[in-house]
């Protein structure tokens, strides 16, 4: 069982994400996640940081942590350039760049920033195909293909790979769970979902399952109703609340090891507080605990 750190790019500087990504790396993470987005949800008055350049940024400022995103937006990029830009980072950091990638969680932003929000079943469709072409292409064999959204003609990039890249893809609905049969080494459950989790298991194939959470560490008994406090006021118009594990690292170790006998092999774990320093050091203890 392992741990990533789920940390938006967002609200803070570069400089303090990559001291909360090496703060991570020192507490026995394995890795590091962002997400992908026009703007931030809910909260486009704040500044946020471009994904992918955010990755390769992480990545050349850490030395062995895992980098990858929770998740890539499928229509935000060409699968060419994205399987380029995957072999690129996977060869620069030695391995250690994982493609996470979906169909769009907020297809609002995508009508606002003039992508063009097509339907769900659209976005599956193409998230499909994208991920026959990027596959084909870490080949380094030519390609050709005919597909309703992508076509390419004897196209070729080289170098491969340096290993077989990752795949992480998200979701719980029935076509997405295809592709997560098809293509994923990773099936990842969302935190509003984990109650689906047994009754889709089946139906995710051979992908290992990780799991988006939320956390509150609290450091003593005595500081309980101040974390308790500072999850309302920060997401309490979310509903994320009801779903957030608050805890001591005891209590945090206990329900991480409840989890894993249901056959969770990785957690995505999102910090009420934006994960400090002081934080990551204290759910260090879970990690050694558990992990």
């Amino acid at each position: 069982m392992t741990f990533h750190l789920f940390l938006p790019q967002m609200r803070m500087p570069l400089d303090t994400l990559v001291e909360r990504a090496r703060a991570a790396e020192a507490a026995g993470f394995e890795g590091i996640a962002l997400m992908d987005h026009l703007a931030p949800p809910l909260a486009t008055q704040h500044d946020m940081w471009e994904a992918m350049t955010a990755a390769t940024w992480l990545l050349a400022r850490t030395e062995s942590l895992v980098v990858g995103h929770l998740v890539l937006c499928d229509a935000l990029r060409h699968p060419a350039v994205l399987a380029r830009q995957a072999t690129t980072l996977d060869h620069a950091s030695g391995g250690r760049f994982e493609l996470g990638i979906g169909w769009g969680s907020v297809p609002e932003e995508l009508d606002t920033f003039g992508v063009g929000a097509a339907p769900p079943g659209e976005r599956v469709a193409r998230l499909g195909e994208s991920l026959e072409v990027i596959r084909a292409l870490w080949s380094g064999e030519p390609v050709s293909y005919d597909g309703r959204f992508f076509r390419l003609r004897d196209a070729q990039q080289r170098p491969v790979p340096a290993r077989p890249i990752p795949i992480v893809v998200g979701g719980v609905g029935p076509r997405t769970l295809d592709l997560v049969r098809t293509h994923a080494d990773w099936w990842n459950v969302p935190i509003h979902e984990l109650d689906r989790l047994d009754e889709r298991r089946d139906r995710a194939g051979d992908a290992r399952v990780s799991v988006q959470t939320m956390v509150a560490v609290v450091p003593s008994e005595a500081d309980r109703p101040a974390v308790t406090d500072l999850v309302a006021r920060r997401f309490g118009g979310t509903g994320l609340p009801a779903m957030t594990v608050v805890g001591t690292p005891p209590e945090l170790a206990a329900h991480f090891a409840s989890l894993r006998a249901r056959g969770i092999e990785r957690f995505y774990v999102w910090f009420t507080d934006f994960a400090p320093p002081d934080t990551l050091r204290r759910f260090g203890e879970v990690i050694a605990s558990v992990g």
